[in-house]
This record gives structure tokens, sequence and C-alpha cells, in this order.
């Protein structure tokens, strides 16, 4: 390659780069940088603090309480997710009658904002009038009507199922995807030799889609990690910081009390843990790619 080239592919890429200075690195170091001042409503011009916010977090009774609540967020989301996704779109790719209305009808959870979504369960977990409640005692399963929002032993189970019924969409569509790329004369190969569903299932499909499966976890966690809209409209962090994660906590300490410093503290430990994410995404992506070069 000579200089001309790589000045020409320098040049093609400039654009690109400086969007991605503009609107990511640069916001990302001025939070690195503002969670060494400390602010509040009453005294709102910056003030140096270098490390003490970052002890002054770490030290906090909350800081566990929202490293926990988003672990089990994250992992709760994105198990039920591309579990339920995966075998939707196992029912969906068997050639059903009407498929394509089908898969509209489950894509509609997905295109909804999720402002809207996160209305429409709020409804439907209301104490008085909500469906879900109504559901249950008719079943039998509950006696009196019961606050699932309002209660801290259920309120972050009410706000992960209605995320895995917003989300799952997403995974289902990759997943069917995938299953539609499984080569059919490895699964008739299989039917013969005398294989049944779920022989076929885990001896053929699994390991045809085993790199989009790790892809797309990957993928769902980083969404599902940073997600905001769902648990804030749901709970806004309550009951009792039962549900408060990471960027409800940034939201609640940076506009609701003026706390910009801790809110950029807890920012930074947000992009932290997403760059961990990002990387596995990234090796794995290369190492799919390896894999299929080499098959």
């Amino acid at each position: 390659m000579t200089r001309k080239d790589r000045w020409l592919i320098w040049l093609f890429l400039a654009p690109t780069l400086l969007l991605l200075s503009v609107l990511m690195y640069y916001p990302m170091i001025g939070t690195v940088w503002e969670s060494f001042f400390q602010t509040s409503f009453i005294n709102p011009e910056p003030k140096f603090a270098g490390w003490a916010i970052y002890e002054k977090v770490l030290a906090s009774r909350d800081f566990p309480e929202i490293v926990r609540n988003s672990i089990i967020w994250t992992l709760g989301v994105v198990l039920l997710q591309n579990v339920l996704g995966f075998l939707v779109a196992l029912v969906l790719n068997q050639g059903l009658p009407a498929q394509g209305l089908l898969r509209a009808i489950v894509l509609l959870p997905w295109v909804l904002p999720g402002v809207v979504a996160a209305i429409l369960w709020r409804f439907m977990y209301d104490p008085q009038l909500g469906l879900i409640n109504s559901v249950l005692i008719r079943l039998g399963l509950i006696e009196d009507n019961a606050a699932w929002l309002a209660d801290s032993s259920t309120a972050m189970a009410a706000v992960i199922l209605a995320a895995v019924w917003k989300g799952f969409p997403f995974s289902t569509l990759i997943y069917l995807a995938a299953l539609q790329s499984v080569d059919r004369e490895q699964i008739e190969a299989a039917t013969i030799d005398g294989a049944g569903p779920l022989r076929r299932l885990f001896d053929v499909t699994l390991p045809a889609v085993r790199d989009v499966i790790m892809v797309n976890v990957v993928l769902t966690m980083i969404l599902t990690f940073n997600y905001f809209d769902m648990v804030w409209v749901l709970t806004r962090g309550g009951p009792q910081n039962a549900t408060h994660i990471f960027p409800t906590r940034i939201f609640e300490t940076g506009f609701g009390q003026f706390r910009f410093g801790e809110a950029a503290t807890y920012g930074v430990f947000s992009i932290l843990v997403l760059a961990v994410l990002v990387a596995l995404y990234v090796i794995i992506q290369r190492a799919s790619a390896n894999r299929r070069r080499t098959a």
C-alpha cells in the first residue's frame, strides 16, 4: 500500500472519526473530567474535589445496592429475553400458516417506544384496575390485589417481565435469521438417522447458531445495562431503591438533585462496565469471523 492510498483511507475515515469524537469521545472525556468536581442545588458552581467524590460514592450505602440491582436486572432480562426469543424463533421457523402476520404481531412490542410500553405495563400493574391482578385472581393464584410496583420484593421482577416483553422480539428476529441459514440437509440427515426434535436441536441447530447466540447475548447485555426508559417510568428506581440501576441513579442524582459530580462518577463506573462488554462483543465477533474463514 502506497502513502497516497493510506492518506486516501484516512480521508474517507475522517468524517466518521470526527462524528464519533463529537458524539462519543468528547462527552465521555467530559464525564470523567466532571466527576472530579462537586456541585449541588445550593452551590451550583463546580468545586474541584478530586478523588473525594469517588470515595464518597464507593463508601455510600446505595452503591452496593445499585451494583446488585444492575446485575440482577441485566442478567434477568438478558437470560429470559434470549430464551424466549429463541423459542419463539423456533416456532416461527416451522412454516406456520399466516407466518407473515405472526411475525408482524411478534414484532409489535419491539417497535413500540420504550416510554409507551412502560406506561402500558404501568396500567397493567395497577393494584385496582390492572389486568395482571384481574387475571391472577380469576386463576386463583392470588386472593387480593397486589401492588407489584410498590412492593420492594416484587418490583424488580415486575420491571424485568415488562422489559422482557419489550425486548424479546429483537432476539427473535436475530435468531430467526440464524435458524433460516441452518443447513437443511444436516437436519434431514439427522431425521433419517432417527434423531428426535430435541436431539436435532442440540446436535444440529444449536451448534450451527452458537456464534449468533453468543453475539446476541453480549449485545443484549450492552443494551439492557444501559436501558433507562422502562425502569424510570415504572418505578423511578423505587420502592426503597429496589429497582435503582446505574442509568436511573445517574439521571436522579444529576437532574433531580443537581449533584452532577456524583452523577458523572456513576457514569464513569457505567462506562467501564460497558467498555468491558463492548470489548467482549468485539472479541466474540472476531473469533466468529475467524471460524467462518477457516471452516
